[in-house]
């Protein structure tokens, strides 16, 4: 066990949004350390956002991070030779990072052209409430609520 708890890095906010949230999704997308590559994904994909709702794309995605991001999650614990799925909460840090990186993954599962088209879409259908990264929010609450009898082994 650690002595103490590693201080939490502060990630400064993109330059062209003033958000921290855009800035995480473009550390989350980048590959192989091409952070301009990255920036123009994102930027790109929120152009699109920008033409097809209307509104402001740095709303439109809080509004997915909000909807994707799951309350409850199961983990596994090992009590007396076997494995239980325990519900426990999510904390609002570890929502956001899983909201984020189920979009990103859907988005890439996605069929379509470019990364930023495929990202635009998951971005507004997330926003209302559709998607697969909503789809997989479901899933872990279904999956959360089914192994409610074993949520007296929490930790």
């Amino acid at each position: 066990m650690r002595r103490t708890k590693p201080e939490k890095r502060l990630i400064p906010p993109d330059i062209r949004y003033n958000s921290v949230y855009v800035q995480t999704f473009v550390h989350h997308i980048m590959k192989n350390g091409k952070k301009s590559v990255a920036q123009r994904l994102v930027y790109d994909a929120f152009e699109i956002v920008q033409e097809k709702t209307g509104k402001n794309p740095v709303e439109v995605m809080e509004t997915a991070i909000k909807n994707v991001g799951p309350l409850m999650e199961v983990k596994p614990r090992r009590v007396g030779g076997a494995t239980y799925q325990v519900p426990m909460e999510v904390t609002a840090d570890h929502r956001v990072a899983l909201a984020i990186r189920w979009i990103i993954s859907s988005s890439r599962s996605r069929s379509g052209h470019s990364f930023s088209e495929k990202f635009a879409s998951e971005i507004m259908d997330a926003s209302v409430g559709q998607g697969s990264a909503v789809r997989k929010r479901e899933e872990t609450h279904k999956m959360a609520e089914a192994n409610r009898a074993f949520s007296h082994y929490r930790v």
